[in-house]
């Protein structure tokens, strides 16, 4: 089965920069899309960004010009780079695993942005 563990959260000033890591555990990490998911406190969940097996990204207008989502198949890693980080990027940041379907779901890792 598959698993996904975030890394990398913490607290950062506005401005500052994170990089999230997500380690995926199990068989068949390069036929995943891979996403980063992020809730706030009282909204809801929102996809931010995918990278797709074939490496094509999208991203929310929000995070666009920001943040880049890459993937090493080789590490069966997933990143999240954050640059320029607003206090309203704080919320846990979940990564997500798409294949025909198939859904898996990480813990989250928390990112606050505060001075």
């Amino acid at each position: 089965q598959v698993q996904l563990v975030e890394s990398g959260g913490g607290l950062v000033q506005p401005g500052g920069s994170l990089r999230l890591s997500c380690a995926f555990t199990g068989s068949g990490f390069s036929t995943y899309a891979m996403s980063w998911y992020r809730q706030a406190p009282g909204k809801q969940r929102e996809p931010i960004t995918t990278i797709t097996n074939r490496g094509t990204t999208t991203y929310v207008d929000s995070v666009k010009g920001r943040f880049t989502i890459s993937r090493d198949n080789a590490k069966k890693s997933v990143y999240l780079q954050m640059n320029s980080l607003k206090p309203e990027d704080t919320a846990v940041y979940i990564c997500n695993a798409n294949f025909i379907g198939n859904v898996y779901w990480g813990k989250g890792t928390l990112v606050t942005v505060s001075s």
